[in-house]
């Protein structure tokens, strides 16, 4: 795979995105044209290299597509806290009071 030390190491761009649709879009046109020539298996070894390098960046895929940066993870957590805090506060405290015993207004 062509040289990746300017991808952001914990995010998958766009960009990055395309590429490994192309590579899966080309290891699926080499099977068809391999297929074809009625050489699929005797090209094993050129399969399996480019089924790795498919495998290995599909990995990185979705560990990284699926990666919180940590301003995400921050935003995340404020959400969940007010979420939480919001539950606490909906719920009321009991209460003995009846309407029957209410005394009128004291003037």
């Amino acid at each position: 795979m062509a040289d990746e030390s300017n991808q952001p190491e914990q995010t998958y761009d766009e960009e990055r995105a395309r590429k490994l649709e192309n590579l899966l879009r080309s290891l699926a046109a080499r099977i068809i044209e391999l297929d074809a020539d009625g050489r699929l298996l005797n090209q094993a070894g050129e399969l399996m290299r480019l089924i790795g390098d498919a495998k290995s960046e599909l990995f990185h895929y979705e560990v990284r597509a699926t990666y919180d940066t940590p301003d995400i993870a921050e935003s995340r957590r404020i959400v969940r806290d007010a979420q939480e805090t919001d539950t606490d506060k909906s719920q009321w405290d009991r209460t003995e009071w009846k309407p029957d015993e209410d005394e009128g207004p004291e003037w």
